[in-house]
C-alpha cells in the first residue's frame, strides 16, 4: 500500500507526510510537488491513496482526478480543498474521487480519511484480482461448456437448455457438473456470482 500526496505547497506536504509517517499506517508515503511529476513516475498500478489538491499550477486536481479514474486504477483520491474550493470538490466526487478534506485540516480529519480511503483501495484490489480469477476460470471452457454456462446463468432450466442446443438432458448435466468443477463452484448461485465477477457487474457481492 502507498499514500501518496500531492501538492504544490511545500509546507503542506512536509507537514502531511510527517503526521501520517507518525500514526500507524502500513503504507509507505511519498510527496510530489505537481501532479506532472507524479504521473512521471507511472505509479498507476499501485494500490493505496492519493491525497491531491485541487488547486496547482499546470495540470490541476480536476485533471489529475481524471486521469487517475480514467485509468482504472485501484489508488483511490481523496481531493485537499481551501475554503474558497468547496463546490469544486463536491465537483470533483461525482468524478470519482473518494472524499475531500478542507485546508487547513485537523490531525483527525486527515488520518481517519486516509484510513478509509486504504481500507478502499484494499477492497478493490481484492475485487481487481477475484474478477482475475474468474475469467480465467471461465476462459478454460470449451465453447460448448461456455453456451451451456450462458444459458444457466439466464436462469433456464436443464430440459429447456437441452432443447435450445440440440443436446440430450443428460449432456446438459455432464456439461453442467464439467463447469462446476472447472469453475470451482458449489451451486448455481456461486456460479452467476463468478459469471458477474468476470464481467464487472458484481462490485457488491464481490465486497461481502
Amino acid at each position: 500500500m502507498y499514500i501518496y500526496i500531492i501538492d504544490d505547497d511545500d509546507a503542506v506536504r512536509e507537514s502531511t507526510e510527517l503526521l501520517l509517517s507518525t500514526s500507524s499506517f502500513e503504507a509507505s508515503i511519498r510527496t510530489f510537488a505537481s501532479a506532472e511529476e507524479f504521473f512521471a513516475e507511472d505509479l498507476l498500478g499501485h494500490s493505496g491513496c492519493i491525497l491531491l489538491d485541487i488547486r496547482m499550477p499546470g495540470m490541476d486536481g480536476v485533471e489529475a482526478l481524471k486521469k487517475i479514474t480514467a485509468s482504472d486504477s485501484n489508488l483511490v483520491v481523496v481531493m485537499i480543498s481551501g475554503h474558497g474550493d468547496i463546490p469544486k470538490a463536491v465537483e470533483t466526487m461525482k468524478a470519482g474521487a473518494f472524499s475531500f478534506v478542507e485546508k487547513p485540516f485537523s490531525d483527525t480529519a486527515i488520518t481517519e480519511i486516509v484510513t478509509s480511503a486504504l481500507e478502499q483501495s484494499e477492497a478493490q484490489q481484492e475485487e481487481a484480482e477475484l474478477r482475475t480469477h474468474a475469467v480465467s476460470a471461465i476462459d478454460k471452457l470449451t465453447p460448448r461448456e461456455k453456451e451451456v454456462l450462458d444459458k444457466l446463468v439466464l436462469g433456464l432450466l436443464n430440459k429447456v437448455i437441452a432443447y435450445e442446443l440440440g443436446i440430450s438432458t443428460r449432456t446438459v448435466e455432464v456439461h453442467r457438473a464439467r463447469i462446476m468443477e472447472k469453475l470451482d463452484v458449489r451451486s448455481l448461485p456461486e456460479m452467476v456470482r463468478l459469471c458477474l465477477l468476470a464481467e464487472g457487474k458484481d462490485k457488491a457481492l464481490a465486497a461481502n
